[in-house]
């Protein structure tokens, strides 16, 4: 009896110290965009992106803005990379199931005082956590 505890609760450990383990390689993903746009690195965000990702962003003259994800990196290009561009991100949830994932992130751009809010899909590709599909809106 005593052994069947200890099997149920060493297993029980196991599936908790998992699911933390892919929660933490998820948010090492979703970090990679944040600091990514944040030192205007294009590579870096690249690494987070599945590569045929696209980005469904928010923008005063369309009603759907949908951007693949090479075009949105490219952006970052004119600027100078690894100068801080005062844009911040704070990972505010992320739900796992399996071999997908949801999160939410803030995104906070004081230059404009603009506030985002990015829903972020990722999807657990050859043992690696990938976006692959973020929608924006702008909250204010």
């Amino acid at each position: 009896m005593k052994t069947n505890f200890l099997i149920l609760l060493f297993l029980a450990m196991y599936n908790v110290l998992s699911a933390q383990l892919e929660e933490d390689q998820i948010k090492i993903t979703l970090n990679k965009y944040i600091e990514g746009t944040s030192y205007n690195n294009p590579e870096m965000v690249m690494e987070a992106f599945y590569e045929k990702a696209n980005l469904f962003l928010s923008h005063k003259e369309k009603k759907l803005w949908i951007m693949p994800i090479k075009e949105y990196a490219a952006g970052l290009k004119s600027r100078e990379k690894g100068k801080f561009n005062g844009r911040t991100g704070s990972i505010l949830s992320v739900d796992i199931e399996n071999d997908i994932a949801t999160a939410k992130a803030e995104i906070l751009i004081p230059k404009g005082e603009l506030r985002f809010i990015d829903i972020f899909l990722l999807k657990k590709i050859e043992g690696k956590w990938k976006i692959i599909s973020k929608a924006a809106t702008r909250t204010n």
